[in-house]
């Protein structure tokens, strides 16, 4: 992986600026352990302060410093699309692996459940769940649901490769050696999808960031817990933008604009790497 971090920077301009972006947005969620003022805290601070020297990013109604509290939205945010991207990509590869290489019944069950999940209208079904666990609906239940439902299209790429993998000469030759089929899986073929899962993982943390911050404008999410939905919920509830205190709303959709550019960035060139023609055309050959 390490390898593919360094070709990708010698080469490839797009994942230089996403990596940037990224490391701005990695620098203001380390900030946030620094913060002067509890996530929780309220009307500590004269309210509706526009930005100066003093409030870099204004205050809220609420008495919050937009600066401080845009931090730790931030790492709320950015932690739960990792814990959604991290628990779908073990769903993912489990499933997709498996399925390439067991084939026949196995493949037909597991691609049965697949797609599925695949057609479920997810939004609908988040909110249904809200509705039906309310104040059981915490953050782990959360990115546990989204990861049920964040899986199944990488599983089929997944699967796809695999099946390839299935076919390759090293591949009989470890089944000729009693190599047994997680070992195989572990230590032959995930090597491969490796790249892939990086790709889709990028993909998955923007989609499932993203229906977070569709369902906390919403209010379907702890609104006490500051995360980039819940600041743009609160501002909308204080009816910031008519109240001209437009740096309350500025600062969350500027930081979710930034950050969704850095992981599509960080996905595309990865795509484009995974592809031997782009690649080769990039490089001038």
């Amino acid at each position: 992986m390490l390898t593919i971090v360094r070709d990708l920077a010698r080469q490839n301009m797009e994942f230089l600026f996403g990596l940037l972006l990224l490391a701005i947005i990695v620098g203001l969620v380390i900030l946030s352990y620094f913060s002067p003022y509890g996530p929780a805290d309220l009307y500590l601070l004269p309210p509706d302060m526009p930005p100066d020297g003093q409030y870099w990013l204004g205050t809220t109604s609420r008495g919050q410093d937009v600066f401080w509290q845009l931090t730790t939205a931030l790492r709320n945010t950015l932690y739960f699309g990792i814990g959604v991207a991290i628990l779908s990509r073990i769903i993912s590869l489990v499933v997709g692996l498996v399925a390439g290489y067991a084939g026949g019944a196995v493949d037909r069950v597991l691609m049965a459940i697949n797609d599925s999940i695949m057609v479920i209208p997810q939004f609908p079904l988040l909110i249904l769940f809200y509705f039906v666990l309310k104040d059981e609906m915490t953050w782990t239940v959360l990115i546990i649901v989204m990861a049920s439902l964040g899986w199944s299209y990488d599983a089929r790429l997944i699967r796809s490769v695999a099946i390839s993998l299935k076919t390759r000469p090293f591949t009989t030759q470890s089944v000729y050696s009693g190599m047994s089929m997680r070992k195989i899986l572990v230590e032959e073929h995930l090597p491969y999808v490796l790249p892939i899962v990086f790709a889709t993982t990028m993909n998955n943390m923007i989609w499932s960031i993203g229906m977070e911050i569709t369902l906390a404008v919403l209010g379907f999410t702890d609104i006490e817990t500051p995360t980039m939905g819940m600041m743009i919920y609160w501002a909308n509830a204080h009816s910031a933008l008519i109240a001209g205190t437009w740096w309350w709303v500025a600062a969350p959709v500027a930081a979710i604009v930034v950050l969704f550019m850095a992981l599509f960035l960080l996905s595309m060139s990865m795509n484009e790497y995974n592809d031997p023609r782009s690649r080769l055309n990039r490089m001038g050959g």
